[in-house]
């Protein structure tokens, strides 16, 4: 007998997992598949920002940028272990933007969105400690205001790991490789390592990202499917370039904007670009042409240039913009878009959105689909979140204290990724002898089983580059354990 659910999500991505979440929560049988891991593509190539969109007011897009503040507060709230405030610093300069567009821009900023939680902006001396050091004499003056920063990966499988407490059934590495519509409910095929499976479901949710169109073919075959317009995004990790928390936002003369970001402690982001896509969205990496962009485009700020060659690190995403036939890809709208084929046991198509609103477009989606139920994702904590976000600081001083035998930048390393879950990884352990086989660096066997057990890993990378961020801390060697530990797992 097949396996029967109320809802089938076909993507795992943040907009397939904020939707499985809320679902399940409403108490809907729901079933997300997603042909890879979680987040292995879109989700986890962003730039890691939870903000309402300081540029997109410039295109006048208040709804979005109004959602975007609200719920960036919210998202703070219930996982201040993922999400955390972040200060970005604005040089403003001569010849681009004016000092008066800018400020009021950042007053609309500040006050759009009901902000509680954040300060709001202030004037900052350019030629003070530190920005003197890194930035050019020429820029004396600037704005500082409040965004958040979010371990976009953890944000995914976090919402999966609560939508599982709830029932869902999450599905890595399986495919959803056919579809046929009944008179009352669809009919799907799912592949996976184990061979396929057929399943039945009263609705389905296309979440599919940048492969959207393509669930839509196998969906609707008899029609035409092209809604997206790919824009891919690519990022340089550099040992890290200036010091403090801060980020900068540096303004380009293309009127687009790239980021500086403290990244890992001992790194800096910098991204990223606006590229048209066309090919496979799979394992695509930075261009020759991307990477001389972003180094041409900071260096009009920084005191010391930057190469390509000097990165350490690159990841590129693309995004699956709704098609508005906008002139630029910059301009194209970030806001997300439904396609509902109701001809039938209804098909939902989601376009666009960004990690900002995926809650709230979680909650539109199944007012779309019609699911009854009170709205409830925006008070209750994502697993290890509840901590109050102005008590983190103390919740890792408590940690520290309560795992002495773990170095400091260990526990704070835990306590974000974990929270109050943090515990459930180590156990019972009373030393890192009781942590299990030492794989390098402060990686031990007991995260890695506790992130197959309950995160849905099951590759090293999973583990190294979307989970955490280890790839960057660990060597060769290390990596290579890590991969043969899985492997091993698996026999």
């Amino acid at each position: 007998m097949q396996n029967h659910y109320d809802l089938l999500i076909i993507g795992g991505g943040i907009n397939g997992a904020g939707i499985a979440r809320d679902a399940a929560g409403r108490g809907l049988k729901v079933c997300l598949v997603e042909k890879d891991d979680l987040a292995s593509h879109t989700s986890s190539a962003s730039t890691k920002l939870v903000h309402g969109g300081l540029r997109y007011l410039e295109h006048y897009e208040f709804r979005l940028v109004r959602e975007s503040l609200i719920e960036r507060e919210r998202l703070l709230a219930i996982a201040p272990h993922i999400i955390w405030p972040m200060r970005f610093v604005l040089p403003h300069d001569k010849g681009l933007r004016p000092k008066w567009m800018l400020r009021l821009g950042l007053f609309l900023y500040d006050n759009l969105g009901g902000r509680k939680l954040l300060p709001g902006t202030q004037d900052v001396n350019l030629r003070a400690a530190p920005h003197g050091t890194f930035l050019q004499d020429r820029l004396t003056r600037g704005f500082e205001y409040s965004d958040c920063w979010v371990e976009d990966s953890r944000l995914v499988v976090l919402n999966c790991m609560d939508a599982r407490e709830r029932g869902a059934d999450i599905r890595t590495r399986t495919e959803c490789v056919n579809l046929e519509r009944g008179t009352e409910s669809w009919t799907a095929t799912l592949r996976s390592e184990t061979g396929e499976e057929r399943i039945t479901a009263h609705q389905i949710v296309n979440a599919a990202g940048p492969w959207v169109d393509r669930v839509l073919g196998r969906a609707v075959p008899a029609e035409e499917h092209h809604n997206l317009r790919l824009v891919k995004g690519s990022h340089l990790i550099f040992p890290r370039l200036f010091e403090g928390d801060h980020c900068y936002i540096f303004q380009n003369k293309d009127d687009r904007i790239i980021f500086a970001i403290p990244y890992e402690r001992d790194f800096t982001l910098v991204g990223t670009t606006d590229q048209l896509f066309k090919g496979d969205p799979a394992g695509i990496d930075i261009s020759p042409e991307e990477a001389a962009y972003l180094c041409d485009a900071a260096n009009e700020y920084l005191r010391t240039a930057i190469s390509p060659e000097q990165a350490v690190a690159s990841y590129a995403g693309v995004r699956p913009l709704y098609e508005n036939n906008a002139a630029s890809n910059s301009t194209v709208t970030r806001d997300y878009q439904f396609e509902l084929n109701d001809d039938g046991p209804a098909l939902l198509s989601i376009f666009g959105g960004k990690l900002t609103t995926y809650r709230k477009l979680a909650e539109h989606a199944l007012e779309k689909l019609g699911v009854s139920g009170a709205s409830w994702t925006a008070e209750k904590a994502l697993p290890g979140g509840d901590i109050d976000p102005s008590r983190f600081d103390a919740f890792v001083g408590e940690k520290t204290a309560a795992y002495p035998w773990l170095p400091p930048e260990t526990v704070l390393r835990l306590a974000r990724a974990y929270g109050t879950l943090m515990a459930d990884m180590i156990g019972d352990a009373q030393g890192t002898g009781d942590l299990g086989a030492h794989l390098g660096g402060d990686l031990y066997a007991r995260e890695l089983e506790y992130l197959a057990a309950e995160e849905f890993a099951t590759t090293a990378d999973d583990v190294l580059r979307r989970r955490s961020k280890l790839y960057l801390h660990l060597d060769g060697d290390a990596q290579r354990r890590v991969a043969d530990w899985f492997a091993e797992a698996r026999a």
